[in-house]
């Protein structure tokens, strides 16, 4: 299986969003896919349209030891979804805490599926730092950083950047990272100017810019993707020029030497 990791150095810039319309453009392309919810928060179920009602998830799975297949649900768009679940603080903790004594636990958990050499796997983090960021950064074997075009977001990169040298860099499997711009705004003047800055800086590790789009945000209110809401509209294109990058690189297997720009 092909692993990817979707990360973010901070909240609010609509990484799941990103995560969800990614994986419903793969599975047009022809790709079985597969999306694990690895952030707590368990947002995932809402825009795959998922039964709010029903707990279960790869958390209550590894409380009760159970096979985590045992967990997947096949959403209305085809792709295959693993969500978090819900379960109570202390059982969180201790998912936590067996995890960060665990550097094999996610991957022994996907191996464990069974799943297609060729099929992708797109692992849904938590925003910053944590034991699952890290986990999915180890086995990942390509990086998508989604930030906005403002200060706030670029301040963070350098932070990012740390983690995927630590995490990632050097590694054979490894076939490279990428940013998202998400939801930009080209009538502002900062949001240009700060895309026009990661343009220079990451040259070809940017992967997409995700034009601001009334569309995406109504997609998310009736609990479906922008393929199944507009297909035909800016976000959508520029969703699909995302997946154009990412098979790209997992076609040619396309190496680089991540830049310093933001390691300082």
């Amino acid at each position: 299986m092909k692993r990817v990791a979707v990360v973010s150095p901070k909240g609010g810039v609509g990484k799941t969003t990103v995560t969800v319309n990614l994986s419903v453009a793969l599975h047009r392309a022809g790709h079985q896919v597969m999306v694990v919810d690895l952030d707590p928060q368990s947002a995932l179920r809402f825009h795959f349209n998922l039964d709010l009602e029903h707990p279960g998830g790869l958390s209550r799975a590894a409380i009760d030891g159970t096979p985590w297949r045992d967990a997947c649900v096949q959403s209305e768009s085809g792709v295959v979804v693993l969500p978090f679940g819900e379960v109570g603080e202390s059982e969180r903790e201790q998912i936590e805490l067996a995890i960060h004594h665990d550097p094999d636990w996610l991957l022994r958990h996907l191996q464990a599926m069974g799943l297609s050499q060729d099929a992708i796997v797109l692992l849904d983090t938590p925003p910053g730092a944590s034991v699952y960021l890290r986990q999915a950064l180890q086995v990942a074997h390509a990086a998508l950083v989604v930030a906005l075009p403002d200060a706030g977001s670029y301040a963070t990169l350098p932070g990012m950047e740390r983690l995927l040298q630590t995490y990632c860099a050097g590694r054979p499997d490894f076939v490279g990272s990428g940013y998202v711009i998400n939801q930009m705004d080209a009538s502002r003047q900062l949001a240009r100017d700060v895309a026009g800055v990661l343009r220079q800086d990451l040259g070809e590790r940017l992967a997409a810019v995700v034009h601001q789009d009334a569309s995406v945000g109504e997609a998310v209110a009736f609990r479906r993707s922008i393929f199944d809401y507009a297909p035909h509209s800016l976000a959508a294109q520029d969703f699909a020029t995302c997946v154009q990058w990412l098979q790209a690189r997992f076609d040619t297997g396309t190496t680089w030497a991540d830049p310093s720009a933001h390691s300082a």
